[in-house]
């Protein structure tokens, strides 16, 4: 037990200090301050602007709505692009295994699915999508959708701080050049000296001890691996994701997916403190959602460690910790610890099965799915932590009869409704498709586990593609028809809705005259204001979907202790 806790300290300990390396680079990168890459990348950006008809929007600034139909209209062109090439991959090269494309609708779905950096996947991909499909359509997918939620958020802080929002393609040029591409580049070169393979030879067949034949896939997979981890993307090359072997081959390579996935999330709060000028407001948000994580991996760790209690009854009451779903060489802490940080980042990559977790963990996992704070997408989830802000600095200043005012500038009625669309659809996303699919179960839900578990599958899977997460319990059948475009419904609606209100938010913040402190200005920058804002988020998190979560793990959990 000692050596397992011990191990999530320490990981722990280093995602701490990652976080302001990583966010002060962050910083200087948005801010246009010098770099140690500049005089590496400053002549490839200079070409890169050019080449898609970016000459001179470096100095130019976008409104909220402009910046919101940048988004649009490139998401759109790389969505058709890719369906294209997962509809044609039969007749495209690098296809050894000659896989014909995948069904319309599933190709939507995967589509949709990357292009929202959700990665939701309901097929595996060594025996559905071809090696063009999985590098140049997936793979790209993954640095664009990575960049646009950054660019999103750093947009977001620039309004919430006063200035203007930017461009979009240049500050989606810079994610890519200056963050995620470098950081791969190294990372895919560390994953490879620790076993992870990279080739576009055809899979290997190899006769088995037994004398059978086994026909062992493989690809390239190191460099899709990384960015799959830092772009909080998560979906894997391979069906069981990063639970495999050439994905994820031993302890180390699992340590640096695991600060891969937490580094940008994490460092992103620290990136704000410095364009707001108030790193202590930052620490204070960074530590009120470090002590949340933190309960979530002790209760599911404990839970794991303690183990199913009929398994262990029947062990003649030895108790021994539940491996089931879990890789022997990751154990019980790894699993759990990467379970939660998976779904408080919204990578929603696996290195053991989620479904065989104990009900603890599955509360953990569904309670972060619904929060989408506890460190947040890929950008998005830093700009969800500030519209709690935002609602506790309102609710704060209605108690006292004040304005309500962040950052100097007031909070009025359009900023609440915006921030009111912003937490509501995600419900919506969530509990309105569950709620249909749950109505038909015997031909629409593909339940595989009754009870309260078979809820919960359900509601994890349209949760999982409302929060941009991509997880999910498996056993669920869910490439087929209803499935595919219900849970494309939700990743649209889970992404767009919110990009477009926090745009439009940060736009209208930017333009507001700061007002001047005075005596009885509320501060956000004090431990009292932070645990006001603690608490605004978990009633609010409990109020929306606690009968979900009462009707699914809670039960779950008392059922098998009874």
């Amino acid at each position: 037990m000692g050596q397992g806790f011990l191990q999530i300290i320490l990981t722990l300990v280093l995602v701490v200090i990652i976080t302001p390396l990583l966010g002060n680079y962050m910083a200087r990168v948005f801010l246009g301050k010098q770099t140690f890459l500049d005089y590496l990348l400053k002549p490839i950006e200079s070409r890169l602007y050019p080449l898609f008809g970016l000459r001179m929007l470096e100095a130019t600034n976008s409104t909220g709505l402009q910046y919101v139909k940048d988004v649009i209209a490139s998401n759109l062109v790389m969505g058709i692009l890719v369906y294209l090439i997962l509809m044609t991959q039969g007749f495209l090269p690098l296809n050894p295994t000659n896989l014909s494309a995948p069904s319309w609708h599933l190709a939507l779905h995967t589509t949709i699915s990357f292009l929202t950096n959700t990665d939701q996947q309901h097929y595996s991909g060594e025996t559905t999508l071809s090696y063009t499909s999985q590098v140049l359509a997936l793979g790209f997918l993954m640095f664009t959708s990575a960049g646009t939620g950054l660019a999103v958020a750093i947009a977001f802080i620039r309004g919430l701080t006063g200035q203007r929002l930017g461009n979009f393609y240049v500050d989606l040029t810079l994610a890519i050049t200056r963050i995620l591409l470098p950081i791969s580049i190294v990372g895919a070169i560390v994953l490879l000296i620790s076993g992870v393979p990279e080739t576009l030879f055809p899979p290997v067949t190899v006769t088995t001890l037994e004398g059978a034949n086994q026909v062992i896939a493989v690809g390239p997979v190191a460099h899709f691996e990384i960015i799959k981890q830092l772009g909080e993307n998560g979906g894997g090359f391979f069906g069981i994701n990063s639970a495999h072997p050439y994905e994820n081959p031993n302890p180390f390579s699992n340590l640096v997916a695991i600060l891969a996935m937490m580094s940008i999330p994490t460092s992103l709060i620290y990136t704000y403190g410095i364009f707001a000028n108030n790193k202590r407001q930052a620490w204070l948000i960074y530590w009120m959602i470090f002590s949340i994580f933190a309960f979530l991996i002790i209760i599911t760790a404990v839970g794991e460690y303690h183990g199913n209690p009929l398994v262990n009854n029947n062990l003649l009451g030895e108790s021994q910790p539940n491996l089931e779903g879990k890789e022997v060489r990751f154990g019980w802490s790894q699993t759990a610890l990467w379970a939660v940080m998976t779904t408080s980042t919204m990578c929603g990559a696996v290195n053991g099965m989620l479904d065989s977790l104990m009900p603890t963990g599955g509360f953990s996992t569904m309670f972060n799915l619904f929060l989408q704070i506890i460190w947040g997408g890929q950008g998005t989830g830093t700009a969800y932590i500030f519209i709690y802000l935002i609602l506790t600095v309102f609710l704060t200043g209605l108690m006292v009869g004040r304005t309500p005012e962040f950052l100097g500038r007031k909070i009025e009625k359009p900023e609440i409704v915006l921030a009111s669309v912003i937490l509501l659809v995600h419900p919506i996303a969530i509990l309105i498709p569950s709620a249909i699919t749950l109505a038909f179960p015997e031909t629409l839900a593909g339940i595989s586990n009754p009870g309260f578990h078979g809820l919960s599958q359900v509601v994890f899977e349209y949760a999982s593609a409302a929060a941009n997460n991509g997880s999910g319990l498996e056993g669920l059948g869910d490439n087929t028809l209803w499935w595919n475009l219900s849970a494309t419904f939700s990743l649209i609606l889970g992404r767009y809705v919110p990009i477009i209100a926090l745009l439009l938010l940060a736009d209208n913040m930017s333009r507001k005259q700061p007002v001047p402190l005075t005596s009885g200005t509320l501060r956000t920058d004090t431990v009292l204001f932070t645990s006001i804002t603690a608490g605004v988020i978990l009633i609010l998190g409990a109020l929306t979907f606690f009968p979900v979560l009462a009707l699914g793990a809670i039960a779950e959990g008392f059922q098998l202790a009874g």
